[in-house]
């Protein structure tokens, strides 16, 4: 698939837009023409622009390094530098949804890495081995917006990225309860512990407005198209605790699981072993080979050891056990900020275009 883009970042100066630019720097596809941020950084080149709060381990991207960041409202400017844009900037929600569609209705189309419009019912909120068909739900968004080539597309919560995709080859099995317990690092916060010292040697119980996303998205995910909107199923039931914990990156998740038809343990793996999508049939440029890989040894996956698996990509599971109240207990692992935020963002960006809606 001969492709090239002329892409724009939209709230590149924070901690995912710069993840953004890192991913985005030798992608085959991708090529980041235009960055923009809040008036403060506007004027800037995109270095000036991170001074002094460049949170990643690579340099800033010589081929960013002198782009002249825009505002973020600047939409007829970016209109003019790009072909689509990613979404990753620190704002309201109500005022995330109307940039977005700001942009959308100026025929930019849209991948955000944002919670703001996960919950419009015709906008596709998508994990691309899971639910690549949501896509089709753009013909009606088109429609409602009056649009062309516009529309937004949405990456779902980085919570439910490392439980979600474990649970998903097993619905065949009816899936009817589901508890996830989550472990969630601080940089889901934006933070480091040069930046979040309070986190060192503690754990938070709380992490404001995470746990309805847990319980919520995956319905959304597992729903159907139906007409102009996405219908979110009914089933599994889902109840979850998040909670921050003193770790960079990487959430894991300790999740138990009941079924209607209880597999055997045998059936799971096999079916963990063999589970592909759409982004690994169409040999998209970020999906990783296995998406989902399975550890044998009783102390993994940990996310210093597993986090970075299949550059950050993969989902790590293991402890696959029976349970005395649910049928099976195991535990999950996936990147926050790679498979959960930009780099599922960026997954989803070639998914489209392989599909023809960029």
């Amino acid at each position: 698939m001969n492709k090239s883009y002329r892409v724009g970042i939209v709230g590149g100066t924070g901690m995912v837009g710069q993840r953004f630019a890192t991913l985005l720097e030798n992608h085959p596809w991708f090529h980041v023409t235009a960055i923009a941020a809040s008036g403060r950084s506007a004027g800037k080149t995109y270095a000036q622009a991170v001074e002094g709060r460049w949170f990643m381990d690579t340099p800033v991207p010589a081929n960013m390094r002198d782009i002249i960041v825009k505002d973020a409202q600047d939409v007829e400017g970016m209109k003019a530098e790009v072909d689509f844009v990613f979404c990753a900037v620190d704002m309201k929600k109500e005022e995330i949804r109307a940039l977005e569609e700001a942009y959308a209705k100026a025929e930019v189309p849209v991948v955000s890495n944002n919670s703001a419009h996960r919950g419009t019912p015709d906008v596709p909120m998508v994990i691309p081995e899971i639910n690549p068909e949501h896509t089709e739900i753009i013909h009606a968004q088109r429609r409602r917006l009056g649009t062309q080539r516009g529309f937004v597309a949405v990456k779902s919560n980085c919570s439910l990225q490392s439980y979600v995709p474990a649970i998903h080859p097993l619905m065949k099995y009816g899936v009817k309860d589901v508890l996830a317990c989550t472990y969630q690092a601080i940089s889901g916060a934006g933070k480091t512990f040069e930046t979040w010292p309070e986190m060192l040697d503690n754990v938070n119980p709380y992490i404001g407005g995470e746990e309805g996303k847990s319980e919520q998205e995956p319905l959304k995910i597992w729903g159907k198209v139906d007409g102009d909107k996405i219908v979110n199923a009914t089933s599994p039931s889902i109840t979850s605790q998040c909670i921050r914990v003193p770790v960079s990156d990487g959430h894991l998740a300790a999740v138990f699981v009941r079924f209607e038809n209880k597999p055997t343990m045998e059936q799971i793996l096999e079916d963990w072993k063999n589970f592909a999508g759409e982004p690994q049939r169409l040999e998209l440029p970020s999906a990783p080979k296995q998406f989902i890989h399975y550890f044998t040894e009783p102390d993994r996956p940990q996310p210093r050891l597993d986090r970075l698996l299949e550059h950050g990509m993969a989902v790590s599971v293991g402890r696959l056990r029976p349970d005395c109240q649910y049928d099976y207990k195991f535990v999950c692992l996936s990147h926050n900020t790679l498979r959960g935020a930009a780099g599922g963002a960026v997954l989803l960006a070639e998914l489209l275009c392989a599909q023809n809606y960029i």
